[in-house]
């Protein structure tokens, strides 16, 4: 991946593109002051370097018939790193498993875990969570609801050196 040097421009792309996957390219220039071919230029020099990783569009999942969220700490048996990236490879075959966080403490991983309902998610746990080679234990919390979501990070505090 080519290294890029952010800039304030760039930050203001990333910025707004963020907020907005699908703002047209006419608009982003706009917003941020430059005419629209630099600023297509910058974005895919962004997307090149990997500052951008994709697009994506935010699902209702009520709606689609996932009620039930859980977050659940995983403990392996073993930390070896073979172990830990089996145990990751291994999550990615999940579906229900939507996030997946390694962690430094008392448990290895924490996971975001969906499902249609309470048996389903039961099924998950007890046939395939633990069941899964080297899990040690599984604590779970139940997500009630969510009262915050920012997905990516805060741009405006990139360069200020803020850590709010």
């Amino acid at each position: 991946m080519q290294r890029v040097r952010l800039d304030q421009i760039d930050r203001r792309i990333l910025n707004d593109l963020q907020d907005n996957g699908r703002i047209t390219n006419v608009e982003l220039a706009s917003r941020v002051g430059i005419s629209a071919p630099p600023c297509l230029r910058r974005v895919r020099a962004l997307e090149e370097s990997g500052h951008i990783l994709g697009y994506h569009a935010r699902l209702n999942s009520e709606l689609l018939g996932f009620g039930v969220t859980v977050f659940a700490l995983v403990g392996l048996q073993s930390q070896a790193e073979a172990d830990l990236v089996a145990f990751e490879e291994l999550v990615h075959t999940w579906p229900l498993v939507r996030e997946c966080y390694m962690l430094a403490g008392e448990s290895d991983f924490l996971l975001k875990v969906v499902a249609r309902d309470w048996d389903i998610y039961q099924q998950f746990l007890t046939h395939t969570l633990t069941a899964a080679p080297n899990v040690g234990h599984v604590k779970t919390s139940l997500g009630i609801r969510n009262s915050k979501y920012l997905p990516g990070v805060p741009i405006e505090l990139a360069s200020d050196g803020n850590k709010d």
